[in-house]
């Protein structure tokens, strides 16, 4: 792979030379603007990170964990681009080029999440188990649905997964213009897709983090194959998405942590135990350096010393993961532009260990506590319910079968842009391949929803006050 083809400008579109010559900004820069003046980056507001529907303005949400990945890829891509100009490691990376990755990086830092549904992770999870029950029961003309499907079209569903979503929304979904959405650069496009593998070449026991999950639907195969011929990268991960993942995982790994401290399920002494079973001679003594910040705390008499503690130590402890993830980038350069790196950033790195540590013990603390599991239960009543409804009335939309008045008005509660996107995509296409778009309809609105909408619309239909 080559850095000139990495960081295409090419865009589905291909807009019209400007006669606007005080337009300074690059490629990149543009699609900085589209992303942050459209609507489905604003509801990222009112999604899940950790906590549903959780009333307090500390806790994170979809929008302020993107704002966040978003600056420390930056952060990283500044570190690498740097690297990779010193180094000399291609003699036609410029400077400008080292400014378009970073720029690339932001931008793919406030997208990475944009197609996850309400309810976070456990959204997707809601939708996956769905379709495993309900693919083998609909009928579609009297003809079981899961026969009218290709294997790839059911595998998509059933593999329903956010990051596919994230493309599909910013390349088709965003139906205000036309038909190719934010029309973002391919540069960008390639950057957020994390499995470059289609549904049928999912391998969740695989060694190699880029099969574990689907990267794309059948519906952007097409999309998939042009911006991959053009960047080069072809089945292979695009370097800047190392960069992408490890600002994530750094991202979500420590914010857990914060924010199940502030809701009372981490404690700061609980944190410190953990830290001391760390055994490396990593230049960064995690648990000594959470003392010395409780001690300093104490010196300054402050009234909470562990959340002085705690909160300064996860700043600490993402400088000294940017500097691991920057390591685990440069050290393994020549695998990652050869398409031949299997891990993440962290692996083999010293903050292989913490970044671990960090995610056991999110889960034991926080993902298995009766608390949240309580709080994914309703969510599942919720999401069951709106899957029903609407798969249930999108069926026979679009066909010579009339939709009943209940069908009729669930189906104009579906966003115009999407049906409008919707008829634009099945222009010419069999009835099958109809049917497979019109049950992507299903998930491209209820993904599209926030939480606050999906709980009212649960509540609304059935007439809860």
């Amino acid at each position: 792979m080559e850095w000139k083809k990495l960081l295409s400008e090419k865009r589905c579109r291909q807009a019209v030379q400007s006669r606007n010559k005080s337009d300074l900004r690059s490629e990149f820069e543009k699609d900085y603007h589209r992303i942050i003046g459209s609507a489905s980056f604003r509801r990222l507001q009112d999604k899940t990170q950790v906590f549903p529907l959780d009333k307090s303005d500390f806790i994170r949400t979809r929008l302020t964990h993107s704002l966040e990945v978003s600056s420390l890829a930056k952060s990283l891509g500044q570190n690498i681009g740097e690297y990779i100009l010193g180094q000399k490691c291609d003699p036609a990376f410029t400077l400008q080029m080292k400014e378009d990755l970073c720029n690339i990086v932001q931008c793919a830092g406030l997208i990475h999440d944009i197609g996850n549904p309400p309810f976070g992770h456990f959204g997707e999870v809601a939708i996956r188990q769905w379709f495993e029950e309900h693919l083998t029961k609909l009928t579609f003309f009297g003809r079981p649905i899961k026969e009218a499907l290709t294997e790839q079209m059911q595998r998509d569903f059933c593999r329903f997964e956010g990051n596919a979503q994230a493309l599909r929304l910013v390349s088709k979904l965003h139906f205000l213009v036309d038909e190719y959405g934010m029309n973002l650069t391919y540069a960008l496009l390639n950057t957020i897709v994390k499995y470059p593998v289609s549904s049928l070449e999912v391998n969740a026991e695989s060694d190699d983090l880029k099969e574990k999950k689907l990267g794309y639907y059948f519906a952007e195969q097409n999309l998939f194959q042009d911006i991959t011929e053009t960047t080069g990268t072809g089945k292979c991960r695009h370097p800047l998405t190392y960069i992408l993942e490890a600002a994530d995982d750094m991202a979500y790994k420590t914010a857990d942590i914060e924010d199940a401290f502030v809701k009372g399920f981490i404690s700061y002494e609980t944190l410190r135990q953990e830290l001391r079973k760390i055994e490396t001679q990593s230049a960064f003594d995690a648990a000594g350096a959470l003392e010395r910040l409780y001690l300093r705390a104490e010196e300054k008499g402050l009234q909470d010393a562990s959340e002085y503690a705690v909160k300064n130590w996860l700043v600490r402890a993402q400088s000294f993961l940017i500097q691991c993830a920057t390591v685990g980038f440069t050290d393994n350069y020549s695998q990652i532009m050869n398409g031949e790196k299997k891990t993440d950033l962290f692996a083999k790195t010293e903050g292989e260990e913490l970044m671990k540590l960090l995610g056991r013990l999110a889960y034991r603390k926080v993902f298995s506590a009766n608390a949240i599991y309580k709080m994914e239960v309703a969510e599942s009543v919720i999401m069951q319910f709106l899957m029903d409804k609407f798969v249930g009335a999108i069926i026979y939309y679009d066909t010579d079968r009339k939709l009943n008045s209940i069908e009729k008005r669930l189906v104009s509660f579906i966003s115009e842009n999407y049906r409008n996107a919707y008829h634009c995509h099945a222009n010419g296409r069999t009835e099958e391949e109809k049917l497979y778009l019109r049950l992507l309809l299903v998930t491209d609105y209820i993904c599209g929803m926030t939480d606050s909408y999906a709980k009212s619309i649960y509540q609304d239909l059935n007439a809860m006050i």
